[in-house]
Parts: C-alpha cells; structure tokens; sequence
C-alpha cells in the first residue's frame, strides 16, 4: 500500500466533497423555509449568499487537484458541475455583493422552483461524488 498524491486527492476530495454536501443541505432547507413563509427572503439571502462562492472555490479546489494528479476520469466526472457553476455565476442578477440570490427575485415561485430543484440534484451529485471518491481512494491506495 502506498500513499500516492492521487490517495492525498481524494482524502481531500472526500473531506471537502463532507463539507460541500452541508453547504448544500443548509441551501435546502433555506428555501424550504422562504416557501413556507419561515423566514424573510432579505436574511435568507443574506446567509446563503457567502456561501456560493466558497462552494464554488472548494470545487474547483479539488478538481484542478485532480488534473495535477493526473486522474483525468474524475476530472472528466467534475466538468459538468464545474462548467454549471461558472455558467450559472456568469448569468446572475446584477447585485452589489457576491451571491447568486437577491432577495427581490426569490419569491418569484419559478425561481424558488428553480432554487429548490438545483439543491437536491446538487446534493444527489455530490453524495454520488462522495462514494466515488471513497472508492477510488481505496482502490488507488490498494493498487499501488
């Protein structure tokens, strides 16, 4: 068993891919609470908002670690969500602090459609991406 930078990779991959599924649970139930009227959308946005763009960073993190690795399927399995995410912050609305959701929009029942769906494909991809890693891990270190 050796311990390879494409081992440390994924270690990492599965740590952050850990956090990301969080991030992505707390976008979930924020926008269950502005359906039902829990919360207003201006706190609401105001706490979802930094956390786009450290999702976003962490992803890229961990998959440019995978092209210096040299694990060109992963990279390959990353691309669209990655290519999703720079596409989607591209086309946000015109705000004056980073995020993706203003508070004047949200409400909007497509958009909060909109938002609620991308949550759950999110998170179904990366709790796929979580047990693709902690396989790939395995097998990389036990290959070796």
């Amino acid at each position: 068993m050796a311990f390879t930078f494409a081992a440390f990779c994924y270690i990492a991959a599965l740590i952050f891919t850990a956090v990301l599924i969080f991030f992505v649970i707390f976008h979930i139930i924020a926008f269950d609470e502005l359906k039902t009227d829990y919360k207003n959308p201006i706190d609401q946005c105001n706490s979802l908002n930094p956390l786009v763009l450290p999702e976003y960073a962490i992803q890229i993190l961990y998959t440019v670690l995978f092209v210096f690795a040299w694990q060109l399927g992963t990279v390959l399995f990353n691309l669209p969500l990655l290519v999703y995410h720079v596409r989607r912050y591209m086309n946000r609305p015109v705000m004056s602090s980073p995020g993706l959701y203003d508070p004047t929009t949200i409400m909007n029942a497509d958009e909060l459609n909109r938002a609620q769906r991308e949550g759950w494909v999110k998170l179904a991809f990366y709790l796929i991406s979580f047990f693709y890693y902690l396989y790939s891990m395995i097998y990389v270190l036990v290959s070796n």
